[in-house]
Parts: structure tokens; sequence; C-alpha cells
């Protein structure tokens, strides 16, 4: 159903109000049980992952592309002023659909594979406080495109459905499985006690070179947090530290680490060497 649209302040486009205001669209997204996925390929794959869709607002000339995706929703059609005057920003990709969030696994039924033991994840990572969305989707792109399995979440970390997550994910985050922790403290015991050996990946040089570590069995990879890297407390949890073998000049030139999504990258690489 096409409705063309006006006017910015109509109710009927409350989903996509101020998309820039984190704080408000956590607060409404959650409240209303939805996400956003921006851009044709996006929303595609939202609707093939199951998501379903509540509505669809766009500009008239992506009417056709969207044609197959769009023929049993409530359609919003608007101008390229209208479409800016909502979100905020100017929307390249020509759409944006409001979709309905489905229950995320459980850590356990995320581990247990959904109850089969082939479909059990054997490589999977383990974020802790990535707080800046963009940096959480790009991890979610670098897992699925190196075969990663699973990713669990720390309670604090962003979220993997935000529009930014999304969006620089291309929609890796509907094509890998996660699960978000409830216990920051003791969620490392539930991980191991699915049979899983914990790695803390960290710039310590002292610690063994993740391509030299063995990797027989499921593995965990802990990431830390954009600043601080990962806490005491998940070092001291951990089976081992693992760093990435940096270049002997690299203290010269003043470099100790990796940004995390780079280092999420050569880890995820190294980490699938046996996986």
């Amino acid at each position: 159903m096409l409705i063309p649209v006006d006017d910015a302040a109509d109710p009927r486009l409350a989903d996509y109000v101020r998309l820039r205001d984190v704080d408000l669209r956590r607060s409404l997204e959650g409240e209303r049980g939805l996400f956003v996925a921006e851009g044709e390929k996006v929303i595609r794959r939202a609707v093939g992952a199951g998501y379903p869709v509540r509505s669809v607002l766009t500009t008239p000339k992506w009417l056709d592309h969207l044609a197959d995706v769009i023929a049993d929703v409530t359609v919003y059609v608007v101008t390229d002023e209208v479409m800016e005057g909502i979100t905020g920003f100017r929307v390249h990709r020509g759409a944006l659909a409001s979709m309905e969030r489905l229950r995320p696994p459980s850590v356990a039924e995320l581990l247990a594979g959904g109850g089969s033991s082939a479909d059990a994840p054997r490589r999977i990572l383990l974020l802790e406080d990535l707080v800046d969305h963009g940096n959480v989707g790009a991890v979610f792109r670098c897992a699925a495109a190196l075969g990663v399995g699973a990713i669990v979440l720390s309670p604090r970390c962003a979220d993997p459905l935000y529009r930014r997550s999304v969006k620089v994910s291309m929609g890796a985050v509907f094509a890998i499985p996660w699960a978000r922790m409830d216990d920051w403290h003791g969620g490392l015991a539930e991980v191991r006690s699915a049979g899983f050996r914990l790695l803390a990946l960290t710039p310590d040089q002292s610690a063994v070179p993740l391509d030299e570590a063995p990797l027989d069995g499921p593995v965990a990879l802990m990431l830390g947090s954009e600043g601080d890297g990962l806490s005491s407390h998940w070092l001291k949890e951990a089976d081992a530290p693992v760093c990435i073998r940096m270049s002997p000049q690299a203290m010269d030139l003043g470099v100790d680490s990796l940004n995390v999504v780079a280092a999420a990258a050569i880890a995820c690489h190294g980490l699938m060497r046996n996986g």
C-alpha cells in the first residue's frame, strides 16, 4: 500500500524520526521492538533473515527497485526534502525500513547451535564493552566474512541492530548468530562450560602470538573496548592471553597497538586457521 506523505511531522512516520539521536532511538526502538534498516541491500538481507517489515519509507525513484520487497507492506512515499526533514540527513541509498526485532537466542542456545551439535559454532568472538555502533558493525562484518561461527556481546556492548551498526556491517549482523550476556562478571564461565577455550587478545607483545597459539577444539576469542581493551577481570578469567605480532619497528614509530576493527580482522583470520 503506497501512501504519499508531504509533512515530515506526520505521526505515521514516528518509527523514523531523529535517527542520529542515539539516546532517543535506543528508547524508542526498545519500547516499540523495532530497528531501522537503511538501503536496498540491507533491507533485502534483513527480510531474507526473517525480520518482519513494519513499514518502508522511500522516495518515488526507488519504488521499482523495491517492488518485490514492498508488495505486501505499508510504504510511505516522500520527496527527498521531506525524507531529510524526517531523518536529519540525506538518505543516499534511497529507502529505510522499520523492521520488527526477533528474540535473540540466549548464550546457551547460541553455543548449542539450536540443539544441533552439527550447527554448534567452534569459533566465536566475545566482545567486551564495545560502545561504538560503527565498530560493532565492522567487527560483525569481519567475523562473517572470515567464517567465525557466532558472536557473544557483553551487557554494555552497543546494539548490533542500531541503524549505524547494520549499515557499517552491510547486513552482516543478519548473517552471523549472536547473543548478549546477562552477567558480565560470571558470563565467561558459561562459555567455558560449553567447552570453549578462552583466548584474550591483548597488545602485550609478551603474550603468545595468535598465529602460534594452539587452536584445537572450540575457541572463543575475547576482544576489548575501543579505549582500554579487555578489563582486568576478563583478562584474569581467560585461559591464555594472545597477541597479534607487531613489527619490531612499531614502537619506534609510536604505534603500540591496532584499533579494534583492524585487530578483529587479523584475529578472525588467525582464529580460523584450524577452524
